[in-house]
């Protein structure tokens, strides 16, 4: 039995999103080291969405909580063919698979979200999401707009980044063409070039940081692709910041390894959503799905069994 991870990125967040985590031991470790960042009173706050959707607040949140699970769930797990990160979900899957401390991708994750805001005109950046379009469809709005393909997340889906007020033009536009349009909960133009400014601060931050060799195959968001290589996992994290997520090509580059299952460890079922619909071969789940761990540890049981009796 092997299983693929998928770590989210911010805007999955929710008030009620992975209740049990307090319940579990080594989870409440990482949520300590997360409540020195965002304060004690975290998840009362969540039904704050201004507070919620900060990118400051955000991306530690993410990072805290997908981390928690994987804490709860680590020692429970088959053996781990691949791991991959969706936009900051790349510090929580780098620390899945060995290479940083829980510490270290949490204090990484507030640097991250710090530098990004402090791009000039990082106030007024958003992101879209789009399902239908039509590719000539999509390249007028892109020409005309200004905004950018910010994360590939499927055949005829991709979200937009760019200023706010690109973004609802390109939305009205694009659904009288037929297209559906979503503006995400997330206050910056993520992997654009709005984000430029916020690499080399990044890219400082991630050279302090102490890593390890990967103990689990690393996607990277930007490539597709495994990579092993300590220095080059810093620079592709770093100009993640303001590159396009090819999550598309993540996925596929997972599905070739040969997962007998995927989880999804963290807030939210929007990965697990993306995979069933490109690879709906490999089952998948979220950790947001279940009421306790060992429900996630028996879902996973189960696939196993089922692949013996094949």
């Amino acid at each position: 039995m092997t299983v693929a991870l998928l770590f989210p990125g911010q805007g999955t967040q929710h008030e009620d999103m992975l209740p049990w985590l307090e319940e579990d031991e080594a989870a409440r470790t990482v949520l300590a080291v997360m409540a020195g960042v965002l304060g004690t009173d975290w998840r009362a706050r969540l039904a704050d969405t201004a507070w919620s959707r900060k990118n400051t607040v955000a991306q530690p949140l993410i990072t805290g909580t997908s981390l928690a699970a994987w804490s709860a769930l680590a020692g429970g797990l088959p053996r781990v063919v691949a791991v991959a990160g969706y936009s900051v979900g790349e510090l929580g899957s780098s620390a899945a698979a060995g290479m940083l401390s829980v510490d270290a991708a949490m204090a990484l994750a507030v640097k991250r979200a710090a530098a990004m805001d402090a791009c000039p005109d990082a106030a007024a950046g958003g992101l879209l999401g789009v399902t239908n379009a039509s590719s000539d469809e999509l390249t007028a709005v892109l020409d005309r707009s200004g905004l950018e393909v910010a994360i590939r997340t499927g055949d005829q889906r991709c979200i937009l980044g760019g200023r706010r007020s690109a973004l609802a033009q390109a939305a009205e536009r694009l659904s009288e063409h037929g297209a559906k349009t979503t503006l995400l909960c997330v206050s910056v133009a993520s992997h654009t070039r709005a984000m430029r400014a916020a690499v080399p601060v990044f890219a400082r931050a991630l050279a302090e940081a102490t890593w390890r060799p990967a103990r689990s195959p690393w996607v990277a968001g930007i490539t597709g692709q495994v990579e092993r290589d300590l220095h080059e996992v810093q620079r592709l994290l770093a100009e993640q910041v303001a590159t396009t997520v090819r999550w598309d090509a993540c996925m596929d580059a997972v599905a070739e390894r040969r997962p007998d299952a995927v989880l999804e460890v963290g807030a939210g079922t929007a990965l697990t959503r993306l995979w069933r619909e490109r690879h709906p071969s490999i089952p998948a789940r979220s950790c947001d799905e279940f009421s306790r761990p060992v429900q996630i540890v028996d879902w996973l049981d189960s696939v196993g069994a089922r692949e013996q009796r094949r």
